[in-house]
């Protein structure tokens, strides 16, 4: 993990973060709307080195890019919430691996 990223993390762990994309002075390098499971979507604005997710319910998470095996994953600094994306497809976990809160996402 870069240390820009860490800092990030203990940052968000902190809630010292604010404004979008903790404060990204450029545009997402991409955004991806997905469609998941049981009538769910989000939005994910994609920047270099980290993700800001807007999921239907309202809730809004900025998240670093940490080491993955496969594909790309982002999570706060404790892991109690990781979104996972490959391709086209997507899903987020919540306080554990195996709590998949938004599930089978394909973006659009």
């Amino acid at each position: 993990m870069t240390k820009r990223v860490m800092w990030l993390a203990s940052l968000a762990v902190a809630g010292l973060l604010a404004g979008p994309a903790y404060g990204q002075d450029s545009d997402p390098i991409s955004t991806a709307t997905y469609t998941c499971a049981e009538g769910k979507s989000m939005v994910a604005m994609y920047y270099p080195d980290l993700v800001e997710l807007t999921l239907k319910d309202g809730r809004k998470f900025s998240l670093p890019q940490v080491i993955s095996g496969s594909g790309t994953r982002y999570a706060n600094g404790d892991e109690s919430i990781q979104f996972w994306s490959k391709g086209k497809t997507a899903f987020l976990t919540e306080g554990s691996d195996d709590n998949i809160t938004y599930k089978d996402c394909i973006a659009d």
